[in-house]
C-alpha cells in the first residue's frame, strides 16, 4: 500500500479512566473525526487514526483508517508515527493529536496539502516551536531524525536532522487554538458555529461557563484591565494588545517549558510570590492588579515542584478544589475559587489560542448587542 497524496495521522490515547480525564476524551474523539472531515475534503487521499481505543470512533466515515495501538507495550511516539509512515508507504504525512487545532477547517488543511504538493524537502506546522500539526514530504524524511518523545519537537528535528525547509501557516485564532483541557473545552463551548458533533459532546459535558463570559465582558470594557499570567507567547499578547478595549496586564514566563527537558529548572515570579505569602494572599495581591486573572497553572507547579495527576490539573481547572488529591494544587485551586475577583485556570493553551478566541467571541456578541452585526 502507498499514498502519494497527502495524508493526515491522528493519534489518540492514553486517555485516562477519571470523570473529567473522559470528558476530555470524548470531545478530543469528536474533534478528531471533524478533523478527518475535513481534511478529506480539502483533498487528503486518507486519514489514519492511531489508537488504543477503536470503538470509540465507530462508525467510522468514508476515507477513514484506524490502526490499533499495541496495548502490551509502552508508547512511544516516535517509533510510532515511524511505523506508520513504513507501513502505509506515506509520501505526504500531516500529524496530529486528537483534540489538536480543532478550529482547523477546510480551508487550512487545502493549504497544508498545497505546501505538500508543491515540493519536496520541507515541512508545515502550526507552530516551530510547539506545534500542534506538523506536515512534511518526503514523508522517508522521519527515518533520518533524532529520536523524540513529543510531537511538538518534530519541526525542530525535521530541520535540524533532516535539512527540510519550514513553512509556518499563519498565526491566526485556528492554527493557535488547542484544546487540551476542560478550560479549552469552556473556550470553545462558547463558539457560536462548532459542527454538530463537536457542539453536541460541548453541551453535554455542562459546564459553568459564566466565569468565561465573564471575561469576555472585560474585553470590551475600556475601564477594565486583565492580568494574564504563564507561558504566554508575542502572537497571543499582541492579539490582545491590538484587539481589546480593556488593558491587559501580562507576565509572560516559562515558555518552552514542556519541551525544555527533565534537567530544566523552572523559576517563576509568580511562584516565589506565592511561596512568601501562601495562596489566599496571593490571589487577593492578584486582585489589586485587574479585574480578573487568567493563570497558566502549569508554570506556578512546575516552580513549587508539583507533580499532579492529569485528573487534579482537570478538576483544578474547573475549580472543583474538593476532587483533587495533591494537596498544594488542591489549596491553590481553593483559594483561587474563593478569590476576590474572577480567577480562571488553565494550561498553555488557554493563554494563547483560548484568550484569542474568547476576544474575537467576545466582539460578535458586543456587536450584536450594539445592533451592528
Amino acid at each position: 500500500m502507498t499514498f502519494e497524496r497527502p495524508v493526515l495521522l491522528i493519534f489518540h490515547g492514553g486517555s485516562g479512566s477519571l470523570p473529567a480525564e473522559q470528558m476530555i476524551a470524548g470531545v478530543r474523539v469528536a474533534a478528531a473525526l471533524e478533523s478527518a472531515t475535513s481534511a478529506l475534503a480539502a483533498g487528503f487521499e486518507a486519514v489514519i487514526i492511531a489508537t488504543d481505543d477503536p470503538a470509540r470512533f465507530e462508525p467510522l466515515p468514508a476515507g477513514v483508517l484506524i490502526d490499533e495501538d499495541d496495548r502490551g507495550t509502552a508508547f512511544d511516539f516516535a517509533g510510532r508515527l515511524r511505523h506508520l509512515v513504513s507501513r502505509y508507504g506515506i509520501q505526504k504525512p500531516a500529524v496530529m493529536g486528537a483534540g489538536s487545532v480543532p478550529l482547523l477547517g477546510v480551508a487550512e488543511f487545502q493549504l497544508v496539502a498545497e505546501q505538500l504538493e508543491a515540493r519536496d524537502g520541507r515541512f508545515v506546522t502550526n507552530n516551530f516551536f510547539s506545534s500542534d500539526l506538523t506536515a512534511w514530504t518526503p514523508g522517508s524524511a522521519i527515518h533520518g531524525v533524532n529520536h523524540f518523545t513529543r510531537d511538538n519537537l518534530l519541526p525542530r528535528r525535521l530541520r535540524d536532522d533532516a535539512g527540510l525547509a519550514p513553512v509556518i501557516l499563519p498565526r491566526t485564532t485556528a492554527t493557535q487554538f488547542d484544546l487540551d483541557t476542560p478550560a479549552d473545552l469552556a473556550v470553545l463551548s462558547l463558539h457560536e458555529t462548532l459542527p454538530q458533533r463537536l457542539r453536541s459532546v460541548a453541551n453535554d459535558a455542562a459546564l459553568d461557563l459564566e466565569p468565561y463570559r465573564g471575561l469576555m465582558r472585560l474585553f470590551v470594557d475600556r475601564e477594565a484591565e486583565v492580568v494574564v499570567a504563564g507561558r504566554v507567547g508575542s502572537i497571543t499578547w499582541q492579539h490582545l494588545e491590538r484587539e481589546t478595549a480593556c488593558r491587559v496586564r501580562m507576565l509572560s514566563e516559562e515558555r518552552g517549558l514542556a519541551a525544555a527537558g527533565a534537567s530544566h529548572r523552572a523559576r517563576s515570579v509568580l511562584g516565589f510570590l506565592f511561596e512568601a505569602v501562601g495562596a489566599e494572599q496571593f490571589f487577593a495581591r492578584m486582585a489589586d492588579l485587574g479585574d480578573a486573572l487568567v493563570l497558566d497553572t502549569r508554570v506556578i507547579e512546575a516552580h513549587l515542584g508539583v507533580e499532579p495527576s492529569r485528573e487534579d490539573r482537570f478538576q483544578s481547572d474547573l475549580l472543583a478544589f474538593e476532587a483533587i488529591e495533591e494537596p498544594t494544587l488542591r489549596r491553590i485551586t481553593e483559594a483561587a475559587a474563593r478569590a476576590p475577583k474572577p480567577v480562571l485556570l488553565g494550561g498553555h493553551s488557554l493563554v494563547s489560542g483560548g484568550l484569542m478566541l474568547l476576544n474575537d467571541i467576545a466582539w460578535r456578541e458586543n456587536d450584536r448587542r450594539l445592533g451592528i452585526a
